[in-house]
């Protein structure tokens, strides 16, 4: 894997990361919102830590499409996931929320389980049966000397 792609990775977790935290910010700033009541939304919205986490959300979903355009979901989602530890340290340190040593444990699982998977293949090689590879050709023949089928 090249740099171009570390980066996209890091985009990903990071974008996601730092979107939630200013969404979540904004949201304690802005109280309990409900669908029933749509201006309470749009002041929501308007909120500038709301408005920058959903502006941050944005660029994680279109680095987690590029990420997914050249690698599998069952690499690109678990490679991710560090984001989860950058969450919880952004949760704890700059919101002060309370994280539960439970919660820390799930963290080191999650860290874990991501060295196993970025030790793997990034894309699965799909190997055609000798039965599709037969019909390729034969379609390929038909198409070559104009004849349909």
């Amino acid at each position: 894997m090249n740099f171009r792609k570390y980066l996209v990775l890091a985009g990903v977790t990071v974008f996601a990361a730092a979107g939630d935290s200013m969404l979540s910010h904004g949201m304690k700033q802005t109280g309990n919102i409900s669908l029933n009541h749509l201006q309470g939304v749009i002041f929501a919205i308007l909120n500038p830590w709301v408005a920058a986490g959903i502006l941050l959300l944005l660029a994680f979903f279109a680095t987690y499409m590029m990420a997914l355009s050249w690698a599998d979901l069952t690499y690109v989602l678990p490679a991710t996931s560090l984001g989860y530890v950058l969450l919880a340290l952004v949760a704890r340190f700059l919101l002060h929320e309370h994280v539960s040593p439970l919660r820390w444990f799930g963290i080191a699982l999650i860290t874990s389980g991501v060295g196993f998977i970025a030790g793997g293949p990034e894309l699965t090689k799909h190997h055609e049966s000798p039965a599709a590879d037969a019909e390729l050709v034969a379609a390929d023949s038909r198409e070559a000397t104009g004849v349909q089928s």
